[in-house]
């Protein structure tokens, strides 16, 4: 046997929270194909000449307010589970980002160097979706081929309902059940409703009844939708929340046309006056806590409701470094390792 190693793939923050850093994250986050889907002149047009002149101001600011000492969340989260994970698991394990650093290309040169043949990927997204788990492993699967063309892959499949991950999001969440709330909000990141119809090879399925979501069909092997829901139906069996005590909901809209619903700012708009004043948030597409987290939802979130009327509102942190993702984590190169 070669030397094996894994490594766990994200997406990616900016440099710095300056608005010049920003800027070229923005650029190459929203230039990506799989993330804005139009044809290269529309795409570019609306990236150079509309999103890039007013965004990357507001977005720094955002960044600003959650940046750390050590650098941006999502790369000092991440670079903790993978130190983590490397101690428990006996084996070199790497981290790449989608954007940014460390690059794609950068780790495939590091692998290569490195002596690596056989490399198991662990991208951190449980939900599939175009823009985030189909772009960050194919863009590593082409650094790799570039760089590393020897090594062999595996990769590790979208793992919504995987028993121990639904049982890591329950040890991190319960602690917070044990005060009383009203109603417990899952928060996805939105995509596009045009993305889940795309992405339904059928064109007859998804989004076409109202419960595509609960009737079987081949195309929930890729429909963000439907494992959105599956996580959370889940997650509310295990940590025993009754039916009309949970709702699904969905984030960080962008442009005009029209999101997966319903919204997350709208939902937190409302509930207060549906007397649901006692709210719990948790954001199961995201392992580790980012911007869309920490200040989309804990802050920009936090004021929505109660300037609508809301008494408590309290997020959830993402798994980030608990011991039980941790474990998880490890157990899944274990359980790779052995069967290779």
């Amino acid at each position: 046997m070669g030397k094996a190693a894994a490594v766990i793939l994200n997406l990616g923050s900016p440099k710095s929270p300056e608005v010049g850093d920003v800027r070229e994250y923005l650029r190459e986050f929203l230039g990506d194909e799989r993330v804005l889907d139009l044809n290269p002149v529309a795409r570019k047009l609306l990236l150079e000449g509309v999103i890039l002149r007013v965004r990357p101001k507001r977005s720094a600011a955002a960044y600003r307010s959650v940046w750390t000492p050590e650098g941006a969340p999502l790369l000092v989260i991440t670079e903790r589970l993978r130190k983590a994970v490397e101690e428990k698991a006996g084996l070199p394990v790497y981290t790449a980002m989608r954007y940014a650093e460390p690059s794609c290309d950068a780790v495939a040169k590091k692998i290569a160097a490195d002596g690596v043949s056989e490399l198991l990927i662990i991208p951190q997204y449980p939900q599939y979706a175009m823009s985030s788990y189909e772009t960050a492993e194919v863009r590593l699967r082409e650094a790799l081929r570039e760089h590393a063309p020897g090594v062999k892959l595996t990769l590790v499949q979208p793992f919504y309902d995987d028993p121990g991950y639904i049982d890591a999001l329950a040890q991190v969440a319960r602690p917070y059940l044990e005060k009383p709330y009203d109603r417990l909000l899952f928060s996805f990141h939105g995509v596009p409703r045009r993305h889940i119809v795309k992405g339904d090879p059928s064109h007859a399925h998804c989004l076409t009844q109202p419960d595509c979501c609960h009737t079987a069909h081949p195309c929930h092997a890729t429909c963000y939708r439907h494992q959105c829901v599956r996580t959370m139906e889940l997650l509310a069996q295990r940590l025993g929340v009754p039916a009309g005590r949970f709702e699904l909901m969905f984030q960080s809209r962008l442009g005009r046309e029209e999101w997966l619903r319903p919204y997350t700012a709208d939902r937190l708009t409302e509930l207060p006056a549906e007397g649901a004043k006692r709210l719990l948030v948790i954001c199961p597409a995201f392992t580790a806590d980012c911007l869309e987290t920490l200040e989309e939802i804990a802050e920009e979130g936090r004021e929505t409701f109660l300037h609508a009327g809301g008494e408590s509102y309290t997020v959830i942190p993402c798994l980030n470094d608990h011991p039980s993702f941790v474990d998880w984590t490890a157990e899944r190169i274990a359980r790779w390792r052995a069967g290779r």
